[in-house]
């Protein structure tokens, strides 16, 4: 299995040249191979976020042993904490459409030389946002209007775990370099290195076990921290011995070019203001939901969990969809990118309609699985249903707006994310504030704004597509 992987791997990178120069989109011919790309890059890319969301999952399954008290806490910390991921992203989505680009038209030095201009940017950007994070942690958490013993649980933990947000970073830029080059699977094994590793050490440090010191919720962070780091060690070495063609070996490249910058940032900063919006609306999601009280904040918490799993396969898909649109574009064979997106589509679709279904109807047993608090339990499992039938609408916008990145656009899924975002907890907010509602009208919300997203993204990438498009490396 492992040799048909890289054989699929280099396929997907060298667009062989023993196919013809055009494939007609939607043929038995075309698809084919073009599928066997989109899966060989998404499975891999699946499974790393999966082992990515079982960080955070099992973080949450150990606190919660601590009670409610500590698992709001750390779940609002988590949220700030997501805030300035997206904050820092623009040097990642914008290495990632470049390589991938770079790599479609077979340029694997320059393909290297912008993998080494994400990585120093992304410290001169990242360092700032920490230190920030670190010195206003008491100020950041006291604006959920929380209890005081939930705000000194979410300061301590937020001081820690800013400091993986640094490590994450450079983490996902180095993963995206792999991805652009093709290879997909070696970012997932490190993440499955990490996740062995942290949970290890959550139940060494949360509880004081295994000869390490109890340090009670914060000690989660300090795990996630010590895994992240040593994931981030590994995945630089394999970048510095290479990729298919693509490596940071060598000392050329590395001092800071502010004409390479300006390209990967014009590419990556409204993705990241994309990101900062639309985490900023689930920041004041979540500040709306504190007020309902802990237990509803808990089950926030525990659902949001439980639903960053259905996200997997629209993150998977839509990340194979941007790497095989942009080598598409730097080969100048837009319409495998055409085909690409659309067998992404459809199966994301499938698997997040799948998964929908079964918050459907066990939506009582996976919030059991995290709290034995009744309340808790009932609160979130409304929230989960209601979830459950926005899936194949938010997998269709997660793959479509990936697909438009893959060709260098990142304006449009800007302004429609966050749009469609907004709009959607200025409904959560209405419901709660005069209504009366709970946590289920908080997401019911997003029954209205899901299918009008959606059609926003396919239609723009059908017209996008055809379009004539210039490679930006």
């Amino acid at each position: 299995m492992s040799e048909q992987n890289q054989v699929a791997t280099a396929d997907a990178v060298a667009m062989r040249e023993d196919e013809p120069p055009s494939l007609a989109v939607g043929s038995a011919v075309a698809d084919t191979p073009i599928r066997r790309r989109v899966f060989n890059l998404a499975w891999p890319v699946i499974g790393e976020n999966f082992l990515e969301t079982m960080l955070g999952i099992v973080d949450t399954w150990f606190v919660a042993f601590l009670g409610a008290v500590a698992l709001a806490g750390v779940g609002a910390a988590t949220q700030l904490m997501f805030f300035v991921i997206s904050a820092l992203s623009a040097v990642a989505v914008g290495s990632a459409v470049l390589v991938a680009q770079a790599v479609g038209a077979r340029s694997l030095e320059q393909a290297g030389r912008l993998a080494k201009q994400s990585l120093v940017w992304s410290v001169f950007i990242s360092l700032p946002l920490v230190l920030v994070g670190i010195f206003a942690a008491e100020q950041l958490i006291g604006m959920f209007g929380m209890e005081p013993a939930v705000n000194e649980i979410g300061k301590a933990y937020l001081q820690v775990t800013m400091g993986t947000v640094f490590v994450l970073v450079l983490r996902f830029i180095a993963g995206g370099v792999l991805r652009g080059a093709g290879d997909s699977r070696t970012p997932m094994l490190l993440t499955l290195v990490a996740n062995a590793l942290n949970i290890v050490l959550d139940y060494g440090l949360i509880f004081g076990r295994l000869g390490m010191p109890e340090l009670g919720a914060v000690g989660s962070a300090w795990a996630t921290l010590i895994a992240r780091a040593v994931g981030l060690a590994l995945i630089l070495v394999v970048l510095w011995r290479g990729r298919n063609g693509v490596t940071i070996r060598g000392l050329a490249g590395w001092a800071p070019s502010w004409g390479v910058a300006r390209r990967i940032l014009g590419i990556g900063v409204p993705a990241a203001v994309e990101q900062v919006l639309i985490t900023s609306a689930f920041l004041m999601q979540t500040i709306i939901v504190a007020q309902l009280g802990t237990l509803v904040l808990a089950a926030q918490r525990v659902a949001m969990n439980a639903m960053s799993l259905s996200f997997l396969p629209g993150f998977g898909f839509a990340m194979a969809a941007t790497t095989l649109v942009g080598q598409s574009i730097g080969a100048q064979r837009s319409d495998e990118g055409q085909a690409a997106a659309r067998i992404a589509t459809v199966w994301a679709a499938i698997w997040m309609g799948a998964l929908g279904m079964l918050f459907l109807v066990f939506a009582e047993a996976i919030m059991a699985f995290f709290s034995d608090d009744p309340q808790v339990i009932a609160i979130g499992a409304g929230g989960l249903r209601v979830v459950a039938f926005t899936q194949p609408f938010w997998a269709i916008s997660f793959v479509q707006a990936g697909a438009i990145r893959g060709t260098g656009e990142t304006r449009y899924p800007l302004w429609v994310n966050t749009l469609s975002m907004w709009s959607a907890i200025g409904l959560g907010a209405l419901f709660v504030y005069l209504f009366g509602g709970n946590l289920t009208s908080v997401w019911s919300a997003f029954l209205i704004s899901s299918p009008v997203t959606a059609w926003l993204f396919w239609r723009r990438f059908q017209y996008v597509i055809t379009q004539p498009i210039k490679p930006k490396v």
